[in-house]
């Protein structure tokens, strides 16, 4: 069993429930678990592998609960950059229908290599395209390859424009086939037991995309089999009026028809509830993604982080589109909802320890993980230190070294320990040709852009 010594760390943040923190913190690890939390010196003094985590600030893995990772290939696209969500769909849904397999597995493979040297360790994506022969498990063979913790969101669309919906014709799936290649990616991939490095997710796209009857059929296959269950919801008043129009339901309203509340669902975005919708999602336990640098970028409103706190709903931190976002850093994230949620007045409206507990154990809660989120004996070996003797942290880590990977600039990740293996060491991601995966990777954008990808 091989086992590994994380020592000396200036500050190790556990983010437990008590926020124990340690100076001159360690963790030992045995194979993917951890074993051991505290001092240095209380900890045992060998092992097959020894980290000197001397001048960093140490904490468990980030987990990120809403992405799209093949949107690496088009964000800072000049025809969406101006854009709402509607009309950035629109000008970018004909654009997607070029994607091959290989477009799919590049692009996962840099979104995950961008997440991992911000500090994630656990990601969820959202691919609701597959043309071209494209499927979930060119993604799935990506994030394997990358050692990488993932819950594979397996996205639809089946409503297209000649039926009301938003997307073209060309680009959704039949209802049948959606469902049929469900079940078989449950059955051939999914993985609920504890320290599970890979869990399907059923995702139809959201409202606009989708017949109630799927959202019906998805959210009940998905509970026969106990996964979970994802969509996007109340992102914008366009979405909010077109339900309105279509259903006489409000979004949050036909989610609550349609069964998609609960434990074991989470939506993307929730920017646009009333006040008594919270109230019951809070009551239900509903899963939210807070996704504040999309919801800026797209003009689509600040979503009600406190009220949804309070009421009881679990709420994370999701980077979204890398090109709704045009970045998939997770400390920048965490940054951007502490400081969304203090523009309109209240100067403590997000602390950085809760921005930081968002984007670990709130992200945990959110994927329905009880393994991942804090360190602690027992707890699965996702961690990650960030040095402090950096010009970015220069006079802010002396103060509060925690904070500091808030309020300052987000820094790269120097170390990131996976499932008790080291994928990021001195702030290099190991095993993978980096140069070359981006230079494959922008082949394929500008192809894709210019519709000639083949």
């Amino acid at each position: 069993m091989p086992t590994l010594l994380l020592k000396n760390a200036a500050l190790l943040a556990t983010m437990d429930d008590a926020d124990t923190r340690y100076t001159d913190g360690g963790i030992y690890i045995e194979d993917q678990v951890i074993r051991q939390v505290g001092p240095s010196s209380q900890l045992p003094t060998s092992a097959d592998t020894v980290i000197d985590a001397r001048d960093m600030v140490v904490l468990p893995g980030l987990v990120n609960t809403h992405h799209h990772f093949y949107q690496t290939l088009t964000r800072n696209l000049p025809a969406a950059q101006d854009a709402n969500l509607f009309t950035w769909l629109r000008t970018l849904y004909p654009i997607w229908a070029g994607m091959t397999p290989e477009a799919i597995h590049v692009s996962t493979q840099v979104a995950i290599a961008e997440l991992m040297l911000s500090g994630c360790t656990t990601a969820s994506d959202h691919t609701y395209i597959w043309p071209n022969g494209a499927r979930l498990d060119d993604q799935i063979a990506a994030a394997q390859a990358l050692g990488f913790r993932f819950h594979a969101a397996r996205g639809s669309m089946s409503v297209g424009e000649s039926h009301g919906g938003l997307p073209p014709d060309r680009v959704v799936e039949d209802e049948a086939f959606i469902l049929r290649d469900s079940r078989r990616l449950i059955e051939e991939y999914h993985d609920s037991e504890r320290y599970s490095m890979l869990r399907v997710v059923l995702a139809p796209c959201s409202p606009f995309s989708v017949s109630p009857e799927l959202m019906r059929e998805s959210i009940a296959l998905a509970r026969s089999y106990g996964v979970h269950s994802h969509t996007h919801l109340a992102e914008t008043r366009d979405e909010h009026r077109y339900c309105l129009e279509a259903f006489g339901r409000t979004p949050v309203e036909l989610a609550e028809d349609l069964g998609w509340v609960g434990a074991d669902v989470w939506h993307a975005h929730m920017v646009h509830p009333s006040a008594a919708e919270v109230t019951r999602l809070g009551r239900t336990r509903t899963g939210v993604a807070h996704c504040p640098t999309s919801n800026m970028r797209l003009a689509s409103g600040i979503a009600p982080l406190r009220p949804l706190l309070h009421a009881g709903a679990r709420v994370g931190l999701g980077v979204d589109g890398s090109a709704s976002n045009d970045g998939s850093h997770m400390l920048a994230e965490a940054r951007q909802a502490l400081l969304l949620h203090r523009v309109l007045g209240d100067p403590a409206g997000l602390t950085a320890l809760e921005a930081l507990r968002l984007a670990t154990r709130g992200g945990a809660e959110v994927l329905g993980r009880d393994d991942i989120g804090y360190l602690a004996p027992g707890m699965a070996a996702d961690v990650v230190g960030f040095r402090l003797d950096t010009l970015g942290f220069a006079g802010g880590a002396v103060h509060d070294a925690l904070a500091a990977l808030v309020f300052c600039q987000p820094p790269q990740v120097a170390l990131s320990v996976i499932n008790g293996r080291v994928r990021v060491h001195d702030g290099q991601l190991l095993g993978l040709d980096l140069p070359a995966l981006v230079a494959r990777h922008n082949a394929i954008a500008r192809a894709l852009a210019r519709g000639e990808l083949r």
